[in-house]
């Protein structure tokens, strides 16, 4: 729910974001706009990192 026009700014902002840097691509073979490097199993475990207000998710390695 928006509370008012600040906080839909920020969701958008937020979606925004999310859209370019983590949503993946079938036309860009499985990729995002913004390219990410692969991250190897020796950076850590995987992390489930929330966007946009939870509902939308990333997954990272994060060194422990």
């Amino acid at each position: 729910m928006v509370l008012n026009e600040k906080h839909l700014r920020r969701v958008l902002h937020s979606y925004v974001a999310y859209y370019h840097h983590w949503r993946t691509y079938l036309s860009l073979e499985m990729d995002a706009p913004a390219s990410r490097a692969i991250q190897p199993p020796e950076l850590g475990p995987v992390r489930n990192l929330p966007e946009v207000g939870g509902l939308h998710h990333h997954y990272e390695r994060i060194a422990a």
